[in-house]
């Protein structure tokens, strides 16, 4: 299993490849890219079409640790739920960037962002803001307003995004998103629902010309395992655990 997989009840590793130019979606050129894809992954055979005209290649859902890829007009994303290590799902995200500039000519300068998330799911039934609250606190100001008024919270998605170079082309956002809402504090009535946690690494911008999506990707895996490891696990991730089981 993956180092991350008791961190949370699922654990994702996402890429997105957005472009500047329209991607390729003729017949010949979308077949060739998912077909050499499963070349190395035969179990990849779910293919299809969604409404708005996106090309998918998965593996079967049901098994509850699948891969995707998905070709969009701007965008190329892939992912892996619950890999068996997370060099596992970056295997997959090296291959999808290494056969796209040739099969469906991408080029390093018509790079408009390339993301990398590790994205971690804790299924909750019940109010998933004032569990956020309860694990995680709040800023002494925040704290008084809701003491001083008694009110239930409705809303609560802390998120944060650093820049870590000079000119803000390399960032790391980390984010929680909630499924509850006010109709389901209204009535009490709450769906078993997923609370996720993202941390995403995002290089802006065309790449320079001695570099390649691969290493970029390379760049973005550094960045967020060390600030899963350093920081999220322990901080953001174990406490949420420690709430939910305490319930």
């Amino acid at each position: 299993m993956s180092q991350y997989s008791d961190l949370s009840d699922d654990f994702y590793v996402n890429i997105t490849l957005s472009t500047e130019m329209d991607l390729p979606s003729h017949r010949e050129a979308v077949l060739h890219f998912f077909e050499r894809l499963q070349k190395t992954y035969p179990s990849m055979r779910n293919f299809y079409c969604r409404e708005k005209g996106d090309f998918v290649l998965e593996e079967d859902k049901g098994l509850g640790r699948y891969r995707w890829v998905a070709l969009e007009n701007r965008r190329i994303c892939a992912g892996q739920v619950n890999p068996t290590s997370t060099e596992d799902a970056l295997q997959l995200h090296r291959l999808v960037l290494e056969v796209a500039p040739y099969m469906l000519s991408v080029s390093p300068l018509d790079c408009e962002a390339l993301d990398l998330l590790f994205g971690f799911d804790f299924t909750y039934r019940g109010n998933h803001n004032q569990l956020i609250t309860e694990a995680l606190g709040t800023s002494s100001a925040f704290e008084h307003i809701m003491g001083s008024t008694g009110a239930t919270v409705i809303n609560h998605e802390p998120s944060m995004t650093l820049a870590l170079d000079e000119d803000c082309r390399l960032q790391c956002r980390l984010s929680i998103e909630t499924r509850t809402n006010a109709y389901h504090v209204r009535t009490g009535e709450y769906p078993e629902d997923q609370l996720s946690v993202y941390v995403t690494a995002r290089q802006y911008g065309s790449l320079d010309p001695d570099n390649s999506f691969v290493d970029a990707l390379g760049r973005l895996s550094h960045l967020c395992g060390e600030i899963v490891d350093s920081t999220v696990s322990e901080h953001i991730l174990r406490p949420l655990a420690r709430t939910i089981a305490m319930r």
